[in-house]
Formats: structure tokens, sequence, C-alpha cells
């Protein structure tokens, strides 16, 4: 969803700061490299052996911490730093090896970590864009059975990897090629901030400096023994996960009652780590959205039962207590995409205007605009490498041709129900959306990736029709725009990230193309392992309930049917909830930052609203823990912090590897650990020993 895709790296821009000392306009960042006799390598020496190995490596790491993530909560944060770090440990561990023996040919590079740290989240991307956890996944059988309406054979599509491999591989790359051609607007003339790719080139720089290098050293060293902790606690946990609702991850911390209402700590370390990573903000959004759903809004619905819908319907059923908890999380999800999307649309819009208007542009080629202004040394020399290696605009043009041909005739026998026509709108449409995107993304750092793919789902899905598949229909089409127009944005961040340590345009291009290949292959390959391996996956109330496959799917069948499928005074309901959200968007933008971080973010508080508010005590904790780090000792946790995260998500993420192994190899945890009320123990009792 947009608030985990859309995270800002504030811990990101205060781990750099922490590393730098001094702001990028106190010191000349290239004068420095300059002084150490830094020459930037050739496009093709950035693109190295080691650097395709390593970035594969990481790849599978990060792939099954997003998965993990996407396939419980769906809350993903960022993982550059991870990814960044990780980079340059590895490869700096591999040269000072060589360089012992007397075999270093190369030195490693800021633009060979620069490469690296953009081929793993191009990877690891995948499993979101991917839709895993949401599109993709809801088109199974496994989500249709949760839903009444829509489940016939027609809107129904189970995952298979041949055709998930095949679908990712033809859509994919689209976005790649739709943007190349404006990375000279975007980047030089628009001077377009991309928050998140200037921290990370910030980060990659201050690695390479002598100061920085030694800091990386003990931020990898924190991230090793938080790795290690949170693997080892993953697997203690396991020993006692028999049966269901077995384990640590089902312990009543604040009574059985607020456990039967989804509150009580699992002992996640991963989303411990996530709530160390993620703003206060968001933390206490989803906490506010658990309490104002689960405490309050499902327990007075829940009394209306024989009243507002049949009291003998099975807890899965839409028509009752579920159906309020799915639809009106989607009103707040919708409201809030919405809201985002005309403010971000308006703010593009805005911009364009002024640069044009203003033709604020920096000269370039000896090419004088209306009104020169001043330019840095850095931006001249970033400029004039970054101009260096064109990447020839037909190239692109003449690739996104010829990548919609092959869609719009494959993907039709890939999903029927999605006709040739409905794709090539899509492809006709993408390049204008996936601008609007990365414009915007430049602009604020938000990604509206997703609300272009349910405006797809709305669009395609009603255009399909009910009889057609129009279901399904309208999943596929998320599918393909989502991709499009995330791919896009993704890749003019990696552009920012390329001109700010002078790596290549072309290595910053095939290395994404590299990545977003090796996700196309790794990430279905990981989901199947999931799929595989839990009998009881996908389903509500498990370990890997991939809650927004049953939204996005239920997204599509309101597209297709209407209203007809909400319970009683359900869309009441959905109206309040999307008319809140807009307003208390408007709200915060009104107020000004100051004040607006006091008041909840919508997207977020809706969340929890169908999934449960128990990963959200995690990351409170997670927050509460930073929170008095920071009063003892603020500059070490600015500098440490997201490392230690990092190590906590990553390690019980890694965990899942090995737990479905052994799921997969019918082995099954010794113990069950379960928690009972007093009188249901002695039931229990009295049962298992009747004298």
């Amino acid at each position: 969803m947009e608030v985990e895709r859309a995270k800002k790296d504030d811990d990101l821009t205060a781990a750099t700061t922490a590393i730098d000392g001094e702001s990028a306009e106190e010191v000349s960042v290239e004068r420095i490299f300059e002084a150490s006799s830094e020459v930037p390598p050739p496009w093709q020496n950035q693109l190295t052996f080691r650097a395709m190995i390593v970035s594969f490596v990481l790849s599978i790491l990060f792939t099954f911490v997003v998965m993990k993530l996407n396939l419980t909560t769906g809350i993903i944060p960022s993982l550059n730093i991870s990814a960044g770090l990780l980079g340059f440990f590895f490869v700096k561990t591999w040269t000072k090896l060589l360089h012992k023996g007397g075999f270093l040919k190369q030195p490693f590079t800021r633009q060979e970590n620069t490469v690296i740290q953009t081929c793993v989240v191009a990877s690891s991307g995948i499993a979101f864009s991917g839709g895993f956890g949401s599109y993709l996944f809801g088109m199974s059988d496994v989500v249709a059975k949760q839903s009444s309406e829509a489940n016939s054979p027609l809107n129904i599509k189970n995952p298979h990897l041949g055709w998930m491999i095949g679908f990712l591989f033809i859509v994919s790359f689209l976005g790649l090629f739709s943007v190349v051609p404006l990375r000279k607007i975007m980047i030089v003339d628009f001077k377009l901030t991309y928050p998140s790719g200037t921290a990370t080139a910030h980060l990659i720089n201050s690695f390479h400096t002598p100061q920085g290098a030694k800091l990386a050293k003990k931020q990898v060293r924190a991230l090793g023994k938080f790795f290690s902790f949170s693997f080892l606690w993953g697997f203690f946990q396991w020993f006692f996960t028999s049966g269901d609702d077995c384990g640590f991850a089902n312990f009543p911390t604040f009574g059985l009652k607020a456990y039967k209402q989804k509150f009580y700590f699992d002992f996640s370390a991963t989303y411990v780590g996530v709530g160390m990573i993620c703003p206060y903000l968001i933390n206490v959004s989803l906490l506010v959205g658990s309490i104002l759903s689960w405490g309050v809004m499902w327990p007075l619905i829940d009394a209306q039962k024989g009243k507002w819908y049949a009291a003998d319907l099975e807890s899965s059923s839409l028509h009752g207590l579920q159906g309020y908890k799915v639809f009106i999380a989607i009103a707040m999800i919708l409201g809030d995409g919405l809201y985002n999307f005309v403010k971000v649309l308006g703010r593009t819009v805005v911009g364009l205007y002024k640069q044009f208007k203003n033709r604020d542009v920096l000269p370039v080629n000896d090419r004088s605009s209306p009104t020169t202004v001043a330019v840095s040394y850095d931006d001249k020399r970033r400029t004039e490498l970054f101009l260096k290696d064109r990447i020839p605009s037909w190239i692109a043009v003449t690739g996104y041709v010829i990548m919609a041909i092959v869609s719009i005739i494959t993907v039709p026998h890939i999903f029927p129900q999605l006709k040739w026509y409905h794709i090539l709108t899509m492809y006709i449409i993408a390049p204008v959306l996936a601008f609007c995107n990365a414009y915007g993304c430049g602009l604020t750092d938000w990604s509206l990736a997703s609300t272009y793919g349910k405006l797809a789902i709305f669009t395609i899905g009603a255009w399909a029709g009910a009889a057609n598949g129009g279901v399904l229909a309208g999943l596929a089409a998320c599918g393909v725009m989502m991709n499009i127009v995330s791919t896009a944005s993704d890749l003019m961040q990696d552009f920012k990230t390329g001109y700010m340590t002078l790596a290549s345009p072309r290595s910053m291009f095939l290395s994404q193309a590299i990545g977003t290949a090796m996700g196309c292959v790794i990430s279905p390959c990981v989901f199947w392992l999931f799929y595989k391996a839990f009998p009881d996956f996908g389903q509500t109330g498990t370990a890997y309930p991939a809650p927004y496959a049953l939204v996005y799917r239920n997204m599509s069948i309101l597209g297709v049917e209407g209203f007809s499928a909400l319970p009683k005074h359900c869309l009441m309901l959905c109206y309040i909830f999307f008319a809140a959200a807009v307003i208390v968007n408007g709200v915060r933008d009104l107020v000004g930052p100051r004040w607006a971080r006091f008041i909840p973010l919508p997207m977020a508080m809706a969340i929890p609203f169908y999934i449960g508010g128990y990963f959200t005590i995690d990351m409170c904790v997670g927050s509460l823990i930073l929170f008095i780090w920071r009063k003892l000792n603020k500059p070490k946790a600015d500098a440490y912090s997201s490392a230690v995260a990092s190590g906590l998500i990553c390690g019980e993420g890694i965990w899942t590897l090995p737990s479905s192994i052994l799921a997969l190899a019918g082995v099954k945890p010794p113990i069950c650990m379960k928690f009972l009320s007093g009188s249901t123990n002695l039931k229990v009792d009295s049962f298992l020993n009747p004298s």
C-alpha cells in the first residue's frame, strides 16, 4: 500500500547526516573524492561480476523479507539502508581478501556500490509490485472462497510458477523504457529532489570516505548481531508452534478478552524492527486505527448480529461482520488514495507550469537558458558525467513498442478475460501516468503506484463486465498498470542516486533491468515456497493471511457488481469513512507540518481495520525503544538504529526459508504452547483425567 512504499526515509537522512557530519552545502563532495584521486570507471566496469553475485544473494535475502511482510500485514519499510550497507560490506570484504592475496584488479567504488543497491532494490521490489500479497494472489480460489460473490471459475486463476514468471517478465520492463527519454528533464533541468534517492546517494558517498567506512563497519557489526538474535529467536519460537494458535505469537499479553479483539504483543522481532524504521506518526496512526476498529466499532457492530446481518453466517462471510471490516477499510484506502492522487497531480501540473514558465534549467553543453542560475562545482561535475553516457531515445521508444506488442499478444493468453484492446488502451495511457508518478515522486517522495493500480481495477473491470470475468480482468489490469508506474518512479529515483554518486546512467539502467529480471524469477519462486509449504496459506487468522489479497479482490467485485455485495448500513459507513479520510488529509495539509504531526494518517489507520491490532503493538514497542534510545544517546541512535532495525527484520524474515523447508519436508514442531482461561483449563484437565 501507499503507506509502505511511500515511507519517507527520515532515518536514512538522519544516519547520513550522522555519517557525513557536514551538509552538502558546506563542503564539496566531489572535490573530496577528487582529492583522493578517484576517477569514475567506465560504465562497463561499474557492472562487475562480483556486484552481480552480491546483488543476487542480497536479492534472495530481501525478497524473503519483503514477501513475509507482504503476506502478513502489507507494511513494508524502506530497505535502502540495508541494501547499501550490506552491499558495501560484502564487496569490501571480497576486495580486502583479494588484495591480501595480491589478486585485486579493480578497487571497490561508490559507483559499483550504487549499482548493487539499485539492483537489489529493483529485484526485491518485484515482491511488492508483483502483487503476491494483493492483486495476483487475489485471483486464487483460496481468496475467492472467502468472498461469496464472483467466485465462479471465470473469475479465478490459481498461482502457478510458469504463468507468474511469464507475466512479470512481460509487464515489468515497460516502466523502464517509458521514462528513460525524460531523465535529463527530471534530474538536470527540473532539478527534482527525489528525497529517498538523494538520501541514499549521501549514504553511499559517505561509506567511501575514511570516516564513513569506519562507521559502516560498526553498523554492519550491529546489524549482524541483531540479525543473529532475530534468526535464533524465530528458530526458538518454532519449537512451540505445533498446532493452531500455539506459541509466543499468540501470547495474551493484555488478557484473553483483549486477545480475542486482536490486542496482544506477539513477540515479532520483525515488526519491532519495522516500528523502529517507520516514523512515529505512522505507528501511532496504526494504533489509533486498531483501537477505533477492534476496540470500538467491531464490538458495536457485532452487537447488531441478527439485526444488521444474519446471526448464522460464517465468520468469513462478507455479508456479516467481515464485510464491514473489509469494505470500510477499502473506503478509507480509496479516500486517502484519491485525495493524495489529486494533490500530487495538482502539484505536478503546477510544478510543470512553473518550470516551463521560468525555464529554470542548468546550462548544459554550452546551451544558454533565458535565466542562468548559479551552479555549484558538484552540480557541474555531476551533470557533465550524467550527460556523457547517453541512453539513445530510440532505444527506449523501440523497447517500449516491442514490449507493448509482445504484451498485447501474450497477456490475453494468460488472462483470456483481459482483451487486447484493454491492454492497448493501458499502454497508450501508461507513459503519461508513469511520468506523473515519477514527477510527483520527485517532488514529494510519494509513489502512487497502487493508486493507479486501483484505478485500473475499477475502469478495466467495469469495461470487461461481470459476465465476461470482469473481476479477474480488473485484477490483471491492476498488475499491468502497477508494474509500469512503480518501475518508472523507482528508475528515476535510481537515476538521482546515480547522478549524485557519478554512476553512469547506462550502468544504472542496466542494473535496474538486471535486478528486475532477477526479481521476476526470485519473487515467484519465494512465493511458491510459501504457497506450497503452509496448507492454511492465505486464510484469515493464520500465520500468512495475505490480507490485501481479499481487499483487492473485493475492490474488483465492487467495481464490477456495484454495491449489492455490501451488508446493511455498510454503504453509509463507507461513505462516512471515505469522507473522513479526505477531510483528515485536508486538515493535515491546512494546519501545516507543525500540527500535522499530531494528526493520524487515514491510510495507516485503515490497515488494522481488517488485520487486527497485534502488529501495531509490536511497532509501537519499536518506536518506544527508539524514542528512549534517542533520549539517552541521540547521535548513536541516529547512526545505528536503522542497522539494528534492519537486523531484526532480516533475521526473522530469513528464518522463513528454513521453516518453509521444514514444513515441506513434513517436520512439525514438537510442542504446542497454548494459553487458556482458568475455567477452560479445568475442563481440559477433567477431560484428560476423568477420574
